[in-house]
């Protein structure tokens, strides 16, 4: 079978698509710090251009802008701290009073409509004790213990925390002369195109970090005084944490609401603690819902509810946590690609026959 030219370079396309998804799938181990560099790349340097176009030297600029955005992350993951360390004691004095009023209130009405259930009070209280036993230092200690056990686990972990901010360095100080370069392998004849579907896709990410950046932003304020003016004690921790955790769609929200429960029925007694929790995320979410996401960042990309958590699933299957993190961003850059070939298609032969 003789190829005409233009099924010779489609095919030839084809393979080298198809190579690169090959390698992609069988480096994916190992590409997890340089995939979270170059997202965090992109989002950040547009700071570093900004320094730059100041006259601050790049080279300083860069590290700046490395430094922030590190002690930014490390700010986040510690403000769970606190909360751990006064929660985890607290609820391990807890949990067995509570199964055992739920052996006495709970277990009594059951029966009555024919279900028998019966709480191992004993049985749960010696798991509880097991399970939290010991402080926040003892934990840890058992932690590092460990690590002669699953090893590569932990060197894993600790090799990719250096080395993402090691790629994000390398990557933001050779920002413009990288892609400079990756847009000169572009086929001359396909640079406009190329070029305008970049432009675009830039503006679409461009308003979904913007977008995103105020919605968490306002979150974290809104649940931080809220839960203040409910009187929680960890209002600060755990509203901080819950805003910005939103960045991660479902989850975060998810992971918030757990810890402000946890919260609210260790510090309050009877249900007023789970009720202004109640109280308070069903506010935020709809003001998330119907207000901030819709304005900020919905109408911006277009994404509807099902594609979202479409994208969220499919990206999570496929690249695990990191995937969950750049789901949206993923699909900002489908739905661009979609909208031209959809265009394409009904200006094509195959469409008008």
């Amino acid at each position: 079978m003789t190829l005409t030219p233009a099924q010779r370079q489609t095919l030839s396309w084809l393979l080298i698509a198809a190579a690169a998804l090959a390698a992609l799938w069988a480096l994916a181990p190992v590409l997890m710090p340089f995939v979270l560099g170059a997202v965090s790349a992109y989002a950040l340097h547009p700071a570093v251009e900004g320094l730059a176009r100041r006259r601050v030297p790049r080279m300083l600029a860069v590290t700046g802008v490395v430094v922030a955005a590190v002690v930014g992350v490390l700010a986040i993951a510690l403000l769970v701290v606190p909360i751990l360390a006064k929660e985890l004691p607290l609820l391990r004095d807890q949990i067995p009073l509570l199964a055992d009023r739920v052996n006495r209130q709970l277990s009594p009405w059951l029966a009555q409509h024919g279900i028998e259930l019966s709480v191992d009070v004993a049985g749960i209280k010696a798991m509880v004790f097991k399970a939290l036993d010991g402080n926040l230092e003892d934990w840890a200690g058992k932690l590092l213990s460990s690590a002669r056990i699953g090893g590569s686990i932990v060197l894993t972990v600790v090799g990719n925390a250096v080395l993402v901010p090691v790629v994000l360095f390398y990557l933001l100080l050779d920002w413009p002369h990288l892609i400079a370069r990756t847009l000169a392998l572009v086929p001359p004849r396909l640079r406009p195109q190329v070029d305008g579907f970049l432009d675009e896709c830039d503006a679409v990410l461009g308003q979904y970090l913007r977008g995103q950046a105020l919605v968490m932003i306002v979150l974290a304020l809104y649940y931080t005084v809220a839960l203040a003016l409910a009187r929680f004690e960890l209002a600060l921790p755990v509203g901080v944490f819950t805003g910005l955790a939103i960045c991660i769609p479902y989850l975060g929200f998810g992971l918030g609401l757990l810890l402000a429960l946890m919260a609210g029925m260790l510090q309050f007694a009877g249900w007023y603690g789970v009720i202004a929790v109640a109280v308070v995320y069903g506010l935020g979410q709809v003001l998330e819902g119907f207000f901030l996401t819709p304005r900020l960042v919905g109408e911006r990309i277009g994404l509807a509810p099902l594609a979202v958590i479409f994208a969220l699933l499919a990206c999570g299957q496929l690249f695990g946590f990191v995937g969950v993190l750049i789901a949206l961003p993923l699909s900002a850059l489908a739905l661009v690609a979609g909208r031209r070939l959809t265009a394409a298609y009904l200006d094509s032969e195959l469409y008008r026959g």
